[in-house]
């Protein structure tokens, strides 16, 4: 037996974190503003008899993750649901974003596997329950903490209230007609990040979110974004310049958090212009996507 499910990848703008020592994992998050994209993680879970010691194989096409301790926990979850010990578990991930780049790959790949376990056992949970478990792996393992609830509604989206799906309160803000376009660098630690810079920056993120909250509008989300950038100090030179000149071309754009990634929203009409830009860029990747409204799913198998 098999199933497959999909998660689309997710990008924060800007950002509150939410850690009370008091908090349960399923209440530790953001509040903030992102938005999901067409491209993500696929993944497939193939469920057979036991023949080996291992109980799983965990492996991965496309762009590759040095990690497998979000899937790990994840199926550590779904085992104490039931009596799966003579099940051997093949788990595939087919990641299409780059991983480390502020897309929230992690955020994906828990998600997108917690729903394919989820059809493939038929332990028939709640979505609200799928998607606590892919958020608790998030927390546990210290790789984000709004992305799962991001990408398990979709869209332009606004986080009021941090926490796990069922917790945590998203707005979805309707914007149509968009291209989005990215180019990706480098890659930065969320962990190494979280430990470092988050006690300086929840004040800043917090007002940006009541702004969004009356604009509803995503040109001013982008300029929210590159002034959260600059303020924590993640912007690069080679950012800088590329921010520079899309700026004087009249063209908008943000910083996904956290990687060395430039944004760009835009009418479909200045697609072309943003794309010549970017290919100055040789050393960097280039994103052409669209924003995935449906959130996270299963696949028909």
């Amino acid at each position: 037996m098999e199933a497959t499910a999909f998660c689309p990848a997710h990008v924060t703008g800007f950002f509150k974190a939410h850690l009370d020592t008091e908090m349960v994992p399923e209440e530790f998050g953001s509040t903030g503003a992102g938005f999901s994209i067409t491209e993500g993680v696929t993944t497939t879970v193939i469920i057979s008899s036991l023949i080996k010691d291992s109980k799983f194989r965990i492996s991965t096409e496309g762009y590759q993750s040095e990690k497998t301790d979000v899937s790990e926990f994840v199926l550590n979850e779904f085992l104490k649901l039931g009596n799966f010990d003579n099940i051997f578990f093949d788990i595939q991930h087919q990641i299409s974003i780059p991983v480390g780049y502020g897309l929230g790959s992690s955020g994906a790949v828990a998600l997108s596997l917690a729903y394919a376990l989820d059809h493939v056992l038929e332990t028939k949970l709640d979505k609200i329950k799928i998607g606590k478990i892919a958020h608790n792996a998030e927390i546990n393992c210290k790789t984000g903490l709004g992305d799962v609830i991001g990408s398990y509604y979709g869209g332009f989206e606004i986080r009021t209230k941090p926490g796990a799906p069922g917790i945590g309160k998203v707005e979805k803000i309707k914007v149509k007609n968009i291209s989005i376009i990215m180019i990706c660098f480098s890659p930065i630690s969320t962990k190494k990040f979280m430990q470092e810079q988050l006690s300086k920056i929840n004040g800043l993120g917090g007002i940006m979110v009541n702004k969004l909250l009356k604009s509803k509008n995503y040109n001013n989300f982008q300029d929210m974004s590159l002034q959260f950038a600059k303020y924590v100090k993640v912007m690069t030179p080679r950012m800088e310049k590329l921010i520079d000149e899309l700026s004087f071309n009249g063209i908008k754009c943000g910083v996904a958090l956290f990687g060395e990634t430039v944004f760009s929203l835009i009418p479909e009409i200045s697609k072309e212009k943003v794309l010549e830009i970017y290919k100055k860029y040789p050393e960097g990747r280039i994103i052409i996507s669209n924003l995935d409204e449906e959130g996270a799913r299963v696949l028909i198998n």
